[in-house]
């Protein structure tokens, strides 16, 4: 085969304008019949290889004429091509084609076609398919690195680099793009007719925008005229005069649509409209603002930090201020709230012996319950708001760590917040300081383990009022206490274990009490002379000790069975008693001041009074403590007795727990109560059950205080709580292909973790795609094949029932009995139902109910969400495309919750 520099030029511009079309879109053209004579057949696979600083390419040629130095002729690289059938080359006609199955490549660049053909006489370059008499063949497919495009035809002049592409189809950054026509005019520029944008794969698409003209810069954008939403191939109404399409890898800033929607007392609003910051490839910001017709509105500001291998985050502030009613009427109020929260991770690669880490959530303590748009159910039941920032490090080679920690706890229903700012923590790992050669810890000397730990607290207690004001300040508790203990452990008695431990304990404040009696004073009655407190800064201290011993063992107890499956019952006891001995420090530090006019009234006070590590030991104490855990086990014989399968054991009761204690330093009720808990597994570990209970030995009298007098031998029962967890699902009662049944529970753990009976919380539906917490989660990745026979309904079904009884001896009563149960069913793999509910046995009412219906729609998807009754009746509509580069055509429509603000 003859292959000159002429030749290998007309490859590389092929492939140099493949590059650049790779978006193009078009029809089928004309191509030239293929040559008749003076033809040479080559074999079907050839190999051309590149020529770079050639000596006779790249020599100087000068002409008298023009006195012009010829450009070099240069090619990096390989190239190589290939066709099924034939190679030809005409030599009088100067053109090459490739035929059937035709290939080149060249450098990361790939070219397939039914045939190519290079003209290089005319500086033209054609690659088509095949077509017979069962249709068009073998489309021209380009593609380099992850850029792909299917084409009809393609004809192109390589030297002026004008092009023409008939019937392409690309896919970029999400967006399916078919073109009927497009021409290139220079190596930025391509123009194109009767377009169709999609992000549906299907061969005949869901949905598309179409246009008759658009202009498109490769890698950066599309501008289109006129273009109209076409649905199912029919027309709609919706027209845009124009429109506009980035085309980037990377993220881009723009504008985002808001919903809409009316409520009965904002009146006509639009939520969760703003704009969306591409700050930079390791953070953005989104800033959204919420308009009511009532003059209520709202703004917020979220964020998201990711930097690969070090951390994580994100971070959001909200703000509301809300109108209800007509001002100058009664019913007119207004009220402001915040929320912000903030979330923190680091990468385990980051730092192996130290971390950072937060989980913020504070605000006002109505804020979940007035919000008008913050849709979290399981904020909205729960009471508390709660905090956490930490650090952590190890000192690398010394036995101590330290973290540090600021927290945060909120008490929505009294608002109340107390918070430190921070808590100091130093720790040092348990070590022997007596062990022997190599650590070896034979004798209980060696067994002695040392442990220390320092913790320190700045302490503030406020309400919503004063939050984020000096006032917060003025009341903080600061201190520090140290904590050294040690303990080992020996044979007693061959079955017994004895393990004695010290204890001390030393306490740093920084301020105490000092009380002093003001005549001058109004007390409580309503009269002169009262005890008031003064506040002296200034270091001091206190320090107490304990000593402790306790005796324990492990009895075993195993009944065997001879007929059935069930072979054994094991019973585990473990019976434990200690004795702990703690001198009565108070009086050390105890003072007296007068407390009324008569100066023998005195009053023992402790000048540690508030501290946040307590005030010393009062009275001694010399107890005696005695618990009891038990353990029941069964071992079960396979099905098949055949079988290579092990015996299976089953845990039918995880635990039945018995514990109280006996003072012998008191005069009276010396024993404590006695303290019963039991928790089993059951229906291959689908349903929990737990149970604790407190009895108290001792009777009461008329005013429900204990005396000292024995209830006859029998326990009264004072408090009883039972909780019940089940989980069941569709799954459970298929089976695998093996004939196993999928009932067992794959993490181990069965139902002991408590199932989300509460359901989600619904975030904006028209959230920014990048949310990776919006509520609706499904994406085009997720499409699910309809099963026409046969169908099976998945469904799943979370039970938990929770119980309290108390009784004081006088009066007993049941202060909550409820029922809550959540689920879905999937009607069809493209619909589905959930719910999730509960029922007060106690007060004969549903609780907190809301349900939600989603429709996978292919490229679309569908949600409603719905909460019917109670003080959070709502609902939000969505349907929209679920391309994150068109999540904008869409239509979301809500009507929140009518709040009561006071």
């Amino acid at each position: 085969m003859r292959a000159n520099s002429t030749y290998i030029l007309l490859i590389f511009y092929l492939f140099y304008f493949q590059l650049s079309t790779a978006q193009e879109f078009g029809k089928k053209g004309t191509f030239p019949q293929l040559p008749k004579k003076d033809t040479v057949f080559t074999s079907a696979k050839d190999t051309l290889i590149g020529l770079k600083n050639n000596a006779l390419v790249n020599k100087k040629i000068d002409t008298v004429a023009n006195d012009s130095i010829k450009p070099k002729e240069v090619i990096d690289g390989i190239i190589t091509h290939n066709a099924e059938d034939y190679t030809i080359q005409d030599a009088k006609n100067k053109t090459v084609t490739l035929y059937n199955k035709a290939h080149v490549t060249y450098t990361d660049i790939d070219l397939k076609a039914g045939i190519i053909i290079l003209d290089y006489k005319n500086n033209m370059v054609y690659a088509k398919g095949i077509k017979d008499s069962t249709g068009y063949h073998q489309r021209p497919q380009f593609k380099q690195g992850g850029q792909e495009s299917e084409q009809d035809s393609i004809l192109f002049n390589f030297k002026t680099k004008k092009a023409l592409v008939y019937g392409v189809k690309t896919n970029q950054a999400g967006i399916i793009t078919y073109g009927e026509k497009t021409k290139r005019i220079n190596d930025s520029t391509i123009y194109m007719r009767r377009l169709r944008f999609t992000t549906s794969q299907k061969e005949i698409p869901d949905y598309y925008i179409q246009t008759n003209k658009a202009k498109l810069v490769p890698g950066k954008k599309i501008i289109v005229g006129g273009s109209n939403l076409v649905l199912a191939d029919v027309p709609t109404p919706v027209y845009l005069p124009f429109a506009y399409f980035p085309m980037t890898n990377k993220r881009t800033s723009g504008f985002i649509i808001p919903s809409w929607g009316e409520s009965n007392n904002q009146g006509f609003f639009l939520q969760n409209g703003g704009y969306y910051f591409a700050v930079s490839d390791y953070f953005d910001l989104t800033t959204l603002a919420d308009l009511y017709t009532n003059g209520s509105w709202g703004v917020n500001a979220t964020s998201n930090y990711y930097v690969r291998y070090k951390f994580s985050g994100n971070f959001s502030v909200r703000y509301e201020n809300i109108i209800r009613g007509i001002r100058g009427l009664s019913d007119y109020n207004k009220s402001t709230n915040f929320n912000i929260r903030w979330s923190h991770s680091q990468d385990s690669k980051a730092s192996p012996n130290s971390r950072f880490s937060a989980s913020v959530n504070l605000g006002s303590s109505k804020y979940y319950r007035q919000s008008l748009n913050e849709f979290n159910s399981s904020q909205f039941l729960n009471n508390t708001l709660s905090s956490s920032i930490s650090y952590y490090t190890k000192f690398v080679g010394t036995p101590f760590n330290m973290s540090v920690t600021a927290t945060h706890s909120q008490n929505t229903n009294t608002e109340t917040i107390t918070m430190t700012l921070p808590s100091l923590q130093l720790n040092m790992d348990r070590i022997y300081p007596f062990a022997g050669k190599n650590g070896v810890k034979k004798n209980p000397i060696q067994k002695m383990g040392l442990n220390y730990s320092m913790q320190g607290q700045y302490q503030i207690n406020t309400t919503d009022d004063e939050f984020f004001t000096a006032k917060m300040f003025q009341t903080a508790k600061k201190g520090i206490q140290h904590n050294l203990s040690t303990n080992t452990s020996l044979k007693a008695f061959k079955y017994f274990t004895l393990s004695p431990s010290v204890s001390y304990k030393d306490v740093w404040y920084f301020d105490q009490i000092k009380k002093r009696y003001d005549p001058t004073a109004i007390n409580k009655d309503g009269n002169l002379g009262t005890v008031v407190n003064d506040t002296i800064s200034g270091f001091t201290r206190y320090n107490e000790y304990n000593f402790g011993v306790s005796l324990s063992t492990n009895i075993y107890g195993t009944f065997n069975f001879k007929k059935g499956r069930l072979k054994a019952i094991r019973h585990t006891i473990r019976p434990s008693i200690s004795y702990g001995y703690r001198p009565n420090f108070a009086d050390d530090y105890n003072l007296t001041v007068r407390q009324s006019s008569d100066p023998s009234d005195l009053l023992t006070y402790s000048p540690f009074e508030g501290g946040i590590y307590g005030t010393p030991g009062s009275g001694i104490s010399n107890s005696i403590g005695i618990s009891v855990n038990n353990v029941l086990e069964a071992k079960v014989a396979p099905k098949d007795p055949d079988s290579d399968e092990e015996d299976k054991k089953i845990t039918l009761l995880n635990n039945l727990n018995f514990s109280t204690s006996y003072n012998i330093a008191a005069d009276s009720l010396r024993w404590a109560p006695v303290r019963a808990n039991a928790g089993t597994r059951l229906f291959k570990d689908k349903l929990a059950l737990n149970m604790n209970a407190t009895f108290d030995p001792y009777q009461v009298n008329s005013k429900g205080q204990r005396i000292n007098k024995f209830n006859g031998g029998l326990l009264r029962m004072t408090n009883l709580g039972v909780t019940a967890n089940y989980s069941i699902s569709s799954k459970d009662f298929e089976k695998n292909k093996d004939g196993k049944d999928n009932s067992d529970n794959k993490n181990g753990n069965g139902a002991q973790d408590t199932p989300d009976v509460f359901g989600e919380g619904l975030g904006p539906t028209n959230g920014f795609p990048n949310d990776t917490n919006r509520s609706n989660k499904n994406s085009e990745d997720e499409t699910k094949e309809t099963e026409l026979y046969k169908a099976k309904i998945p469904w799943t079904l979370n039970l938990a029932y929770s119980m309290n009884y108390t009784n004081n001896g006088l009066t007993s009563q049941i202060g909550n009995n409820t029922l809550m149960f959540s689920g879905d069913v999937e009607l069809s793999p493209k619909w589905k139902v959930g719910f999730s509910s509960g029922y007060d046995i106690k007060d004969n009412a549903f609780t907190y109910t809301r349900l939600n219906f989603s429709r996978d729609l292919d490229s679309w998807r569908f949600n409603f969400n719905w909460t019917p009754f109670g003080i959070n009746s709502s609902y939000n509509f969505f349907i929209g495309v679920k391309s994150s580069v068109l999540s904008d055509l869409k239509w979301d429509k809500n009507k929140p919750p009518d709040r009561v603000l006071f």
